[in-house]
């Protein structure tokens, strides 16, 4: 029995002593802070926005606007003439060295009063004459208080017959009699054409509502929860032009864009605050910041894979990743580390997150182990709480972010070929080169902000 006992005691003392050289570590993890949703406003962004107004939209809109009399004289004792000018048919609208020409067909009822009015003896007779013509008009273009403004002038007065009428047996020219009451309501009609094409080209609801449209925070992002918002600060305005056939004036809205993530923010726009400034030219620059947002599941999952195939330690000491888990507290980045080896458990790392330009990598400076890991390798583990293990794991901890930029470019460019948000509106544009910006950590993710330089174009095409 003795022998027995001795033998087991043995065996007992052997397999004691070859479970002795795997160390198991049990450390305290570092719970992760609740970090509210982020707001970062970017650096002021100008978007151009060109107005392109057709001619043709200007004739649909000033035809509505001037149908009917245009002019009625009824007083016939001043110049023994009364006179009520119609609009015969559709007006013409098109462009004549830089300037709007209009062609007015126009019907005229004219009741000339003839006879004598010596000595109180007053005798007499009135005939109705009925003409029609063509009136031709050219208009300055300019913009005032968001709306067209023209200067139009009588170019010439064509009619479509010069009959005669015969008066105290004399044939008299029915032009010559008419032609001085029409120099006498020239200025009228130029106003009333000034005045219809002012008031269809008040244009302002159109830019407002795309304005608006614009700036309601879409959404990059479902996956990431990720909210742009565009909050105006000015709208600037150039002088109109015309030239092909359209009234074309370039204008800016001057704006903040802000990345949100984890909720969807509140809208800042604000018809009422938004004033035209004049100005003799426009940035064509946009300068944007989106959000490259690497969620901490993602990022484990990039870092385990670093970890394959990989052996920490030397000689007879030596541990293997198997998983990695990341998260944040107190602004830095807590990497838990579970082993299988030589020491058996989870180590907890942290470290401030960078981000290297050249190879769109985000990795971790001033990567220590969290002080209870510390305490507690060295006394179970000495040799894995060495400086050159540590930096050895070090990079491994590291990942690449480029997939989120191309995503974040990607959700960018949806929104900048030939985009509507509402008819009559598209958006263009392009995108060039990227630079970093900064990182802030959330409760859900690692959020690094990228600036973008390109060109937005939102045009307003065709009005209603």
């Amino acid at each position: 029995m003795n022998k027995l006992a001795v033998f087991i005691s043995s065996i007992f003392l052997l397999l004691l002593a070859g479970c002795s050289t795997t160390n198991q570590i049990a450390a305290l993890k570092p719970e992760p802070d609740d970090a509210s949703p982020l707001v970062y406003e970017n650096t002021t962004s100008f978007i151009s926005l060109p107005i392109k107004i057709k001619l043709q939209d200007i004739e649909n809109q000033t035809n509505k606007y001037l149908n009917g009399v245009i002019y009625e004289d009824k007083d016939i004792e001043d110049d023994d003439i009364q006179m009520k000018v119609w609009k015969l048919a559709p007006i013409k609208i098109s462009e004549e060295n830089g300037k709007i020409k209009t062609v007015l067909p126009l019907k005229i009822t004219v009741n000339y009063r003839y006879g004598i009015n010596k000595l109180g003896i007053k005798l007499y007779d009135t005939r109705e004459i009925n003409m029609n013509g063509v009136l031709t008009l050219l208009s300055d273009v300019g913009l005032t208080n968001w709306k067209m403004k023209t200067n139009t002038a009588i170019k010439s007065l064509e009619w479509n017959e010069s009959p005669t009428i015969k008066i105290a047996g004399k044939e008299v020219m029915i032009t010559y009699l008419i032609n001085p009451a029409v120099r006498l309501f020239k200025s009228k009609i130029e106003n009333t054409l000034d005045e219809s094409i002012k008031k269809s080209m008040d244009f302002k609801p159109n830019v407002i509502d795309a304005i608006e449209k614009i700036c309601t925070p879409f959404q990059m992002s479902e996956t990431y929860d990720s909210w742009l918002r565009i909050v105006p600060i000015e709208l600037y305005s150039t002088e109109a032009k015309l030239q092909k056939n359209q009234i074309s004036l370039e204008m800016g809205l001057k704006c903040n864009m802000e990345t949100v993530v984890g909720h969807q923010p509140q809208n800042k726009f604000d018809k009422d605050k938004i004033a035209l400034k004049p100005v003799n030219k426009m940035p064509e620059k946009v300068t944007a910041n989106i959000a490259a947002v690497s969620t901490y599941q993602d990022a484990s999952k990039i870092m385990t894979k670093n970890f394959q195939g990989q052996e920490f330690g030397s000689g007879s000491k030596k541990v293997k990743v198997q998983n990695v888990a990341i998260w944040q507290k107190n602004n830095k980045m807590i990497i838990a580390l579970d082993l299988l080896g030589s020491l058996n458990g989870t180590i907890y790392l942290s470290g401030f997150p960078q981000y290297n330009e050249a190879t769109k990598e985000i990795y971790f400076d001033q990567l220590d182990y969290v002080l209870d890991t510390k305490s507690r390798l060295i006394k179970t583990a000495n040799w894995l709480a060495s400086g050159l293990v540590l930096r050895k794991m070090q990079e491994a901890c590291r990942y690449s972010i480029q997939p989120n930029l191309d995503e974040g470019k990607k959700n960018m460019m949806s929104y900048m070929k030939n985009f509507s948000p509402m008819p009559g509106v598209f958006v263009n544009g392009t995108i060039e080169d990227i630079q970093f910006k900064k990182i802030q950590l959330t409760n859900k993710a690692i959020i690094a902000f990228i600036g973008i330089n390109g060109k937005v174009d939102v045009s307003i095409d065709g009005l209603k």
